[in-house]
């Protein structure tokens, strides 16, 4: 059902209510009317037969009433009853009267009882009787006086007049009266609704226009003209849409094109563009805020916290693992995970390359064939990875794992998304690599490999801090390649150069990743042993002797050479409090082993430090 018709039922359905109304108004108050008109007629003829027996009874005359009576009862059509009634106390005056004088109802019994004028409305389908009794009562005043000629007191009722009027012509009238309301009602709701309709359908047209250009704007079509045979303010209302339409068509395909070319297709799914629109510009904003906020996080790993962040709050995964893969080795490094296990088999740490979505540079869904990752160990279980490149060196993989395989169409819903915030953070993941290796390589010894004095001198404090909260301990060893000075002034520098680096390289070989070998200057070494006891550092000292002993260098002209090591000791914090006070230990332990033959091991002692040669 249209507007229109709904408008012009409703006002159809208010006039006739009205009419309604007005006809049940009328129809009460008509009867109200026509018992109201008979009551003063009877009352205008019980006056006139009183004042006609009053006349018999002065003219004495009072036996010829019955004429009279008769006379009053034929010339009223509508009377079709009349009589009167004596009370007691004129009976007992006068006499019964007529012998059809008598009380003949309750009516007429009540009316001599009370004194005053009683009704009744007898009504059926034959038609409408108004029954009246209309009392007389005795008065002292005025003409004639009534108590001269009764027995009575004033205010006594002598008797009463009783009539039936018959009033069915006028519910007749009535019911011709409210017929013809209702026919004039029924022509006047018929104009009025034929002057609404005129005048209102050509709102109502332009308002069903409207609403079309309303729908296919919905859908981002503003090609729609709006039209209208309204003058006025409609059509003033007219050609402003129209005006803001065509700018909207004008400006809208450019706006929708231009965020299409910060945010790639796909990434929204909506049939109105204006909600496409929306999402795009609060993507934006989110990756804005997202890319602010990393630029000025100082690491990678905060970073890569942040890209954590995304996925939990943002894109609501419970489990998923991110991987940082170095193309240069192909080592996969697991950075987080929200679960115990890896999916993955332990190789793919080794080979990043048995990694499917690494080496196919595709994003991999489980569900688009049975088994498809070989490399996962995992059953019931359902995935996503999404490989991305940082740079030549590093790329990213973010495993997004699932027992529901009803989810995955949620998750791939989200990959276009994530691949933008990973496209944010590329330029500062790569800055962040970038300042790590400039980091590292002023850190780092560049002949050896091993870190060099200045990151001892910027970490060490770190280092102590996080052993004392841990209660770890440290052996700490000095080493020194003896007669060093004899290789450079006898056979140049670089042979000096090899021997040094053949060194650091034995050391890297017998020390584990979480020890710390450090190139301390010249042919000076430390190394820093964790968690390591008076005879394990003693074993990893005799190892590197052993192992620096045992090489031979070509010093050209078929000769070569073989050099020693001396080697100092010193425990922390079992011999000192401090890692550098324990460092200066190890190489007085050190100046020991020089001093007492060289190529040899010495654990520092206190005795050493009593020595005043030594301190």
């Amino acid at each position: 059902m249209n507007t229109k018709i709904k408008l012009l039922l409703i006002v159809a359905l208010m006039l006739i209510g009205l009419g309604i109304a007005t006809i049940v108004n009328i129809s009460l108050n008509f009867r109200e009317y026509s018992i109201k008109s008979a009551t003063e007629k009877a009352t205008a003829t019980a006056s006139i037969v009183k004042d006609g027996l009053t006349a018999h009874m002065v003219n004495g005359i009072m036996d010829k009433r019955d004429y009279f009576l008769n006379q009053i009862y034929t010339n009223h059509s509508d009377i079709k009853a009349l009589w009167i009634i004596r009370s007691d106390k004129v009976k007992k005056q006068f006499g019964e009267g007529f012998k059809n004088e008598v009380i003949r109802d309750a009516l007429d019994t009540q009316v001599l009882k009370t004194g005053k004028t009683v009704q009744n409305i007898k009504e059926n389908a034959d038609g409408i009787t108004l029954r009246i009794s209309i009392p007389y009562n005795a008065t002292s005043t005025g003409t004639p006086n009534c108590l001269k000629c009764h027995n009575v007191q004033d205010g006594d009722t002598l008797g009463a007049i009783s009539m039936e009027f018959d009033i069915t012509h006028m519910r007749n009238d009535g019911m011709l009266t409210i017929l013809k309301i209702l026919g004039i009602n029924f022509i006047f709701i018929i104009i009025a609704l034929m002057l609404i309709n005129h005048y209102v359908s050509p709102y109502m047209k332009l308002f069903s226009n409207m609403q079309e250009g309303i729908k296919k704007a919905y859908r981002g079509d503003f090609t729609h003209k709006f039209k209208t045979t309204v003058s006025g303010d409609a059509r003033t209302i007219t050609e402003q849409l129209n005006t803001l339409f065509t700018k909207m068509q004008e400006t809208f395909g450019d706006i929708k094109h231009n965020l299409a070319t910060f945010i790639p297709q796909g990434c929204v799914s909506s049939h109105d563009p204006l909600y496409e629109a929306k999402t795009i510009i609060n993507e934006l904003s989110d990756i804005y805020k997202f890319k602010k906020t990393i630029e000025l996080d100082s690491s990678k790993d905060i970073v890569y916290n942040r890209i954590i962040d995304v996925l939990s709050n943002k894109f609501e995964f419970e489990h998923f693992a991110f991987y940082e893969i170095n193309t240069k080795n192909n080592h996969r490094e697991l950075i987080y995970i929200s679960q115990d296990n890896s999916i993955c088999s332990s190789e793919t740490e080794e080979d990043a390359m048995l990694c499917r979505a690494y080496r196919t540079k595709t994003d991999i869904i489980s569900t688009e064939f049975i088994n498809l990752c070989q490399e996962c160990s995992c059953e019931d279980v359902e995935y996503i990875c999404i490989p991305f490149d940082i740079n030549d060196d590093y790329s990213l993989v973010i495993s997004i794992t699932t027992k529901n395989p009803s989810d995955i169409a949620r998750i791939n819903k989200h990959i276009p998304s994530i691949k933008n915030y990973l496209e944010a953070a590329k330029p500062v993941i790569e800055s962040r690599i970038l300042t790590n290796k400039l980091r590292e390589t002023s850190l780092k010894d560049a002949m050896t490999g091993l870190y060099n004095r200045r990151f001892l001198e910027e970490f060490i404090d770190k280092f102590v801090k996080q052993a004392e909260r841990r209660k770890e301990s440290y052996a700490v060893l000095m080493l020194d390649i003896d007669f060093f000075k004899k290789v450079n002034d006898t056979y140049g520098h670089d042979v000096g150069d090899a021997v040094i680096a053949q060194l650091g390289k034995v050391i890297r070989e017998s020390v584990r990743e979480s020890d710390l070998a450090i190139r301390y200057g010249g042919e000076e070494f430390v190394v820093l042993l964790q968690n390591a006891t008076r005879e394990g550092a003693m074993r990893v000292a005799k190892l590197i002797n052993e192992s620096f002993a045992a090489l031979s260098f070509d010093v050209g002209a078929g000769e070569s050479i073989q050099k020693t090591i001396s080697i100092g000791i010193a425990m922390f914090p079992e011999d000192a409090e401090t890692i550098w006070k324990c460092i200066k230990l190890a190489d007085t332990a050190l100046y020991v082993a020089k001093t007492t033959g060289r190529n040899k091991i010495v654990e520092y002692t206190k005795e050493m430090s009593q020595n005043d040669n030594l301190r």
